[in-house]
């Protein structure tokens, strides 16, 4: 395939000159794409007898660099041609793609979007036809202030999610690679075009442990993958390993919760932010501060009002709050510091009623497999008014809250 170039033609730029990716314009290129994925999936549809393969990746970070689309003879003979009716915008009439979207880089990137969608479509149903697994296509996203050219463009991005779905439809999902610090504005922005949320690539900092917390319990995601994981080590490696712990436990409430409303993530919404993070969560608002340095160890237990830094070393801050009953949450992560407070600015007060630390064990008596540690007393709880995840340290709270005036 690398060297056999009049089979296997290549995308060009607008100079001419060859490029290492293949055109999605070449049908020799699809058909032996989708020939070689259909094999692979007869392979395991034979030998994986114990499905240990739940879910197959199309195509890898696909998209043009370093121009917005491809200027060989198929593609500028496509480009001149018509949008096609299914990606037309509400009435506008067939035309070529500059009339209807502009001559900017955006539209050749529109143009190419429907190109790659339509090559990993012909792939994708090659595969599924052989074994109909759970199959997507994952991004490599934008570094801000990038225009399409600058960074692999036309890939299966939050902008183009609906050119993706038309010209992919037997894509179950399109997900992103994140390695930016902006990962809740990412993780939002996939959401928001109607995808369930799995992050296949992501940085193996220590982010990595709150970042997945957050993807779990804001977003019941299908999964987090920090990029290579077997090489993590020292610090990333404990604090993604005590995240991975919490999910672990947490499950059975995080699919028993998923897309009900009585679940949410917390992570700090920007790095610079100062003022609590409001949160609703049905009739409860939740208000989080994040310490992301170890405080001084204060007798009384509370935050360090004081301001002074005990350390300088950065951890991750994140939880996962559900809601078990009307006024009965769990609550895990590490570094978050939450205050309860009603939706309706009717007089009334919440309070916290009692706060246990524990762990849920498979193998525990307790029905839902509780096991508890211990109390927290006010010096812990800073006499009632809040609930505390220390830096530094991942733990499991159960919360009873309770209303006054």
């Amino acid at each position: 395939m690398k060297t056999n170039l009049s089979r296997f033609p290549r995308a060009r730029t607008s100079r001419g000159d060859a490029l290492e990716i293949l055109t999605p314009f070449s049908d020799q290129n699809r058909d032996a794409d989708a020939r070689a994925f259909a094999a692979l999936l007869r392979h395991l549809r034979t030998t994986d007898e114990q499905h240990t393969v739940i879910m197959v990746q199309v195509e890898n970070e696909i998209g043009m660099i370093p121009e917005a689309r491809d200027h060989c003879d198929q593609a500028e003979a496509a480009f001149r041609d018509t949008v096609p009716e299914s990606i037309l915008p509400e009435g506008a009439t067939p035309s070529p793609w500059t009339e209807v979207f502009g001559d900017s880089p955006a539209t050749e990137e529109r143009f190419m979007a429907w190109a790659f969608a339509q090559y990993v479509e012909q792939v994708t149903a090659a595969g599924k036809a052989e074994l109909p697994l759970p199959m997507y296509t994952n991004a490599a996203l934008i570094r801000a202030g990038s225009q399409p050219g600058q960074y692999p463009s036309a890939g299966p991005l939050p902008h183009l999610a609906d050119i993706w779905r038309a010209g992919a439809p037997s894509l179950d999902f399109i997900a992103p690679d994140i390695y930016f610090p902006n990962f809740a504005e990412w993780t939002e922005a996939y959401v928001e075009t109607g995808n369930p949320l799995f992050i296949p690539e992501a940085l193996r900092s220590i982010d990595a442990a709150a970042n997945a917390l957050y993807a779990y319990g804001k977003h019941s995601a299908l999964g987090f993958s920090p990029f290579g994981i077997e090489q993590i080590k020292d610090d990333a490696e404990t604090f993604v390993t005590g995240a991975f712990d919490v999910v672990a436990q947490l499950t059975p409430l995080i699919t028993q919760h998923a897309g009900d409303g009585n679940m949410t993530g917390l992570i700090k919404p920007t790095r610079d932010m100062r003022a609590p993070h409001r949160v609703r969560l049905n009739d409860v608002m939740l208000e989080a501060t994040y310490e992301q340095v170890a405080a001084p160890e204060l007798a009384d237990g509370v935050i360090n009002e004081s301001g002074d830094v005990h350390g300088t070393k950065q951890l991750p801050a994140a939880a996962i709050v559900i809601r078990t009953g009307p006024d009965e949450l769990v609550i895990g992560g590490i570094g978050t510091t939450i205050t309860f407070h009603t939706v309706d600015a009717n007089g009334e007060n919440i309070g916290i009623l009692s706060c246990e630390e524990g762990r849920f064990e498979v193998e525990s008596d307790a029905e839902d497999g509780w096991q508890h540690r211990r109390w927290l007393s006010g010096d812990e709880t800073h006499q009632g008014r809040h609930v505390r995840l220390v830096p530094g340290q991942f733990a499991i709270q159960r919360v009873r809250l309770y209303r006054y005036r």
